[in-house]
């Protein structure tokens, strides 16, 4: 089963950098730094091999699911959403109705999420209990600690 995934150009390029970076890169230093401990002799007490090796495996784990996730990555034109209700994608401005302060996120995709910045993931629980929420609604979403209500202020691109 295919996950696909709607990302920014800037988001899928990072993808993309990311996976040269892994093929072009670290899996030739890795592969080095096998073919350097097996130069040093008995491999079943070789501690640094055995770490190489350990590394290789999960690169290639790392590589095949980046691999997985571009196949399945799908570029999104933010000019044909409707910005009517929220969607991947929206920037939308919330208020916490318990404390009234006010947040500013923009939907995104899992690996483009950062909150920090300002980008939360279409998958987190606040992300879902957005989605389709239209100016004025009240959003009510399940967090760890209860229930949290948020007010869609605004709905922009």
């Amino acid at each position: 089963m295919s996950n696909v995934s709607y990302y920014t150009p800037e988001g899928l390029k990072k993808l993309k950098d990311e996976l040269h970076q892994l093929e072009q890169v670290e899996r030739p230093r890795v592969t080095q730094e096998i073919a350097d401990a097996r130069d040093k002799g008995d491999l079943s007490e070789n501690a640094e091999y055995h770490a190489a090796k350990e590394e290789q495996s999960l690169l290639e784990f790392k590589i095949a699911k980046l691999k997985n996730v571009v196949a399945n990555a799908r570029i999104i034109d933010e000019s044909q959403l409707d910005t009517s209700k929220i969607l991947i994608h929206s920037v939308v401005k919330l208020k916490n109705t318990s404390n009234k302060m006010e947040f500013t996120y923009t939907l995104v995709a899992d690996s483009e999420s950062d909150v920090r910045n300002g980008k939360l993931s279409v998958n987190s629980p606040i992300g879902k209990g957005l989605l389709g929420k239209k100016i004025g609604e009240i959003a009510e979403i399940q967090v760890p600690n209860g229930i949290m209500k948020f007010e869609v202020m605004e709905i922009s691109r």
